[in-house]
């Protein structure tokens, strides 16, 4: 069960990845406040249900009696939506995850993880707690602190959880 749950915070990663790197894409370190005015109270449901809300498609990835994972794309852009059997669960997952950055949408028993303006624009729908995860990835290219050349580079290394993905 942890081999699947590691695998799963990789494929959820290598998204944060693609999605920009978790580069600061503003000076909105704490997008709880200034984001989103009117939250919803925070969702609850089955992952269909969820994802349902959050207005995707999701293509299940992982559907594990512990864990249930798929890949979602919206207008506002692609993210990880995960549900748990378990709120310990949740925690150790969010907690293995953080560590690789990005921005996380918490709710009970669920996540969705993904860019900063991707996830303020789901607490619209779904309600939840906004975590953000470690800023201390290398880039790999230096330290220009854009989001411009170099965001690309990512794309190709999503893994087999993205490949094939229509994100329509």
């Amino acid at each position: 069960m942890r081999k699947e749950r590691s695998r799963v915070v990789l494929a959820a990663l290598a998204l944060v990845l693609a999605a920009g790197c978790g580069a600061n894409d503003g000076a909105d370190h704490d997008s709880n406040d200034n984001k989103a005015p009117d939250v919803p109270k925070t969702a609850t449901g089955s992952l269909e249900q969820l994802a349902s809300q959050a207005e995707c498609e999701p293509n299940i990835q992982t559907d594990a009696a512990e864990l249930r994972q798929a890949n979602c794309a919206t207008g506002d852009g692609k993210y990880v939506l995960a549900t748990f059997a378990t709120d310990r669960g949740q925690r150790e997952w969010i907690n293995e995850a953080k560590d690789y950055g990005g921005s996380y949408l918490v709710g009970r028993k669920w996540v969705a993880v993904g860019d900063a303006k991707v996830v303020a624009a789901l607490r619209g729908r779904l309600g939840g707690t906004v975590e953000t995860g470690s800023s201390h990835h290398s880039g790999g290219t230096g330290s220009t602190g854009g989001t411009g050349s170099g965001g690309g580079e990512h794309e190709g290394h999503s893994g087999d959880d993205m490949s094939g993905h229509d994100m329509g």
